[in-house]
């Protein structure tokens, strides 16, 4: 079967190898197994073309040194790969704090911003990072944040403007990720007002991931902002994708990064990790989406034009067990997912 587009460019995440892994989980799996894995993925001739990359230890150290960077390049490189995306980690047990907490937490989670901007700039330098932004979230509970709303967004917004300023000094552009576990970013109507408030439209947008937002419809940890009902029956798919475009019309003009996903509309954690929507195999018979469909609510505007915002689109798998991932067809079913939406949804270079 031919696939004539070139664009959007196919990644695969680096960080389901070490979310919701580590001493109160699975072990890690080691990022060059991760690239290993994306790199040997092929379905009709078609590869990945790159990574997105999460910047914590074991993979790749939020200090490392320029000499680790470039090995980090080298093993990437060597791949036939490129980087994209990265993760800066700012939550408190990685060394930042909360972006509505003291001045000393937001003062960490700032400087945790700056760290991220520095890699990701290097790795453009090394030329091995052609696109991509750098994702970021509160690092706050819904529940702290319920307990005084709109002083919380405000303090929010304040520390992701001053992370703002730091991304600008990098020549990074700033992705806060919608994800029912990050309060202030909990529900779509939160995160829109969010957005608003810090009012860097050029330098912080949002970042879509399918199986998240699929939760924004639901509205878990935020019932007043269900667009779907709770009686809703998954039969009817015309209200499913009347809610799709309730929310994508919302967010859509936010978005500058964003993450193909499948969803079966409950909650899932591991190890330290929240609770958060639950990321599906494509094939899982359970899940609610129709990935190369409901993918195009993002990629197109409402009149159905491309909105070639970006130029890569990421795969994300968080917490699958360690022998799920491992399976060299579970990359392949991935990439064959990922190129469904390129098809119907992307456009030749």
């Amino acid at each position: 079967m031919p696939h004539p587009n070139s664009y959007p460019k196919l990644h695969n995440a680096a960080w389901p190898g070490v979310v919701g892994k580590g001493p109160d989980s699975e072990p890690p799996i080691d990022l060059d197994t991760m690239l290993d894995l994306t790199a040997a993925a092929e379905v009709d001739g078609v590869r990945f073309d790159g990574v997105d990359l999460f910047l914590f230890a074991p993979h790749i150290d939020i200090d490392a040194s320029d000499d680790e960077l470039k090995t980090l390049a080298d093993k990437v490189r060597s791949r036939s790969l490129v980087f994209g995306t990265v993760v800066a980690p700012v939550w408190p047990p990685t060394g930042g704090g909360s972006a509505m907490g003291g001045a000393d937490d937001r003062r960490k989670f700032v400087e945790q911003v700056r760290k991220g901007c520095r890699i990701a700039r290097r790795l453009r330098e090394l030329g091995v990072r052609p696109y991509g932004v750098v994702r970021i979230d509160s690092a706050s509970s819904p529940a702290e944040w319920a307990k005084n709303p709109a002083e919380n967004t405000q303090k929010i917004a304040a520390t992701f403007r001053e992370a703002c300023l730091v991304a600008e000094d990098h020549g990074e552009r700033l992705a806060a990720e919608g994800e029912i576990c990050w309060g202030g970013m909990h529900s779509w109507r939160a995160m829109v007002q969010l957005l608003e408030a810090v009012d860097r439209p050029n330098t912080l947008g949002f970042q879509a991931d399918m199986a998240h937002t699929l939760l924004y419809l639901l509205g878990y940890n935020a019932p007043e902002d269900a667009i779907l009902p709770a009686s809703y029956d998954w039969r009817d798919p015309q209200k499913l994708q009347h809610a799709l475009r309730t929310l994508t019309d919302a967010l859509r003009p936010w978005t500058i990064d964003f993450h193909v996903a499948q969803n079966d509309a409950t909650v899932f954690g591991s190890g330290s990790h929240d609770k958060t929507g639950r990321h599906c195999l494509p094939s899982d018979p359970n899940g609610k989406l129709n990935i190369a469909r409901d993918a195009g609510y993002w990629l197109r505007d409402a009149h159905g034009q491309l909105t070639k915002t970006f130029q890569h689109i990421c795969w994300d798998g968080c917490m699958f067990p360690n022998a799920v991932m491992m399976k060299p067809e579970i990359w392949n079913s991935i990439l064959a997912a990922m190129i469904s939406v390129r098809d119907a949804h992307g456009w030749d270079g």
